[in-house]
This record gives structure tokens, sequence and C-alpha cells, in this order.
């Protein structure tokens, strides 16, 4: 895989957009690598988090930046926190990682929202952040792929409130937002990623068909952000940049670990 670099037209539109798709990130290798281990990864412990319809997704989260495993080698990849510190302008670090799971015909939606929504009630001082979604399954609209209203990250914060077991953003802004923004589906095959900013309004659909739908998500926010120190959501700390390459050499190296258990 030759390394990526952003190009100022991207960072253009992903500062006018609120997101920036980008196709193609990591290869089919690497994806078998990580799709492989997180199906098989008996370590991460996944909450169920419901819909307003009764649906249910799944969840783990960690900000564990210390393990030398093919997750964090994604996270402290050039291709990706490289990149955030380009569209952010300033240097990150990992908020938190997390993998999202739809499974076939029972996944439930995810409410509309903004990242900061949660993010502001946890002490951060400004919106300076951004994720970066990773399609580990191929998402498209009948498994749930993600939907983002283009431009919304321009509105603002928005007031959050309890939706099902879930907190989402107000839904007479969210009309309103529909009716002058364009709401964008990001149909992904995996290895393609979606780097979009933390108030950029975004939700998926319950999954329909009899796909599973992953997503790896690397979540950052700038060093100069100041936030509370929390579990699962820490303050400052410093993140290496990694060699690309060392997501096959840890993914080859923990798959391997795990075959010998």
């Amino acid at each position: 895989m030759s390394q990526f670099t952003v190009t100022p037209d991207q960072i253009a539109r992903f500062q006018q957009d609120g997101y920036l798709i980008v196709p193609h990130l990591f290869d089919a290798e690497e994806m078998g690598l990580m799709l492989q281990i997180a199906r098989a990864d008996r370590g991460k412990q996944t909450r169920a988090v419901p819909d307003a319809q009764g649906g249910q997704s799944k969840i783990w989260l960690t900000s564990d930046t210390d393990r030398e495993d093919i997750y964090n080698a994604f996270c402290h990849s050039r291709r990706v926190a490289g990149t955030m510190e380009k569209l952010l302008g300033d240097e990150v670090y990992l908020y938190h990682y997390k993998m999202t799971i739809k499974e076939p015909g029972e996944g439930g939606a995810w409410e509309w929202h903004q990242d900061y929504g949660y993010w502001y009630n946890n002490g951060c001082l400004f919106p300076d952040m951004a994720s970066c979604y990773i399609a580990v399954d191929p998402a498209h609209r009948a498994n749930g792929c993600l939907q983002v209203i283009r431009g919304s990250h321009r509105l603002g914060r928005i007031d959050h409130d309890k939706v099902g077991g879930q907190t989402g953003a107000d839904a007479e802004r969210v009309a309103q937002a529909l009716e002058q923004l364009e709401l964008v589906y990001c149909e992904m095959q995996p290895g393609d990623a979606l780097f979009f900013h933390a108030n950029a309004l975004h939700r998926s659909d319950p999954n329909r068909s009899d796909e599973p739908r992953w997503g790896f998500i690397c979540c950052y926010t700038t060093r100069h952000n100041p936030c509370r120190d929390l579990p699962g959501h820490p303050s400052y700390r410093p993140l290496a940049l990694w060699d690309d390459a060392r997501i096959r050499e840890l993914g080859t190296r923990q798959w391997a670990e795990m075959q010998g258990q």
C-alpha cells in the first residue's frame, strides 16, 4: 500500500462539507486481518445500545493506546492520524476507538446525533474533534450505512436529549437542517474511510439485510482542546505516528497469537 497524502482540495472539501470519503485507504490484506481478528476477539466486551424502535446495535469502546495490536496500528497510522492532523490543522491525540456492530437482520438504528453532542458534556471545550470510520464489512443502505448531512458541522452544537437508549439531536433542529442541506448515504467497501467532523450530524438505519455491518472508528481531538480526563475519554496524551507497515506486522502477529491460544 502506497503512502496516502491528503490533498489541499480534499482538505477544503472536508472543511466545507464536514466529511471526506477516501476510497481504498486500506487494502484487502489489511482489512482481512482486521476482519478475522475482530470477529474472533473474545477480549472485547460489547454492550447493546437500543434505538427508539427497540432495535439494538452493539459496540465496544476503549482508549487503550498502549497495546501493540491491530486496532492501535490503525489508530496510530499515518494514513489515519496523519491525515486527521492535516484536516484539523493541529496535532491530534486519540480520544478513543471503537467497533460498531450491526448483526444481520437485527442490528438497530443509530439516531441523528453529533459526536460533540456527547463530548461537550465530557468537558471538551472546543469542537475541534473528528472521527474516522473504516468499513470492515461492506456498508450500504440495506445494512445500515452511515448517513451524514452535508455541511451540518457549520450549524454549531445542537441540543441533545435521550432517544430510546441513545442520546440524539433535537428532532426539530434536524428537520430544519434536512430542509436546507443534502442528506448523503455513505456507501462504502472494506478499506474505505470516512473522516467526519464532530459537529457533523449523522445516523444510520437498522440492518435489514442478511449481511453484517461492522465498522471501526478512531476518534481524535486536538492538542489545544482541553478535555477532562475521564475513563475511556482521556485528556491530552501525545500520539506517536506509526509506520503504516505496522498494520500487517502487528495484525499478523496478533492473529498468530490468537490461533495459538
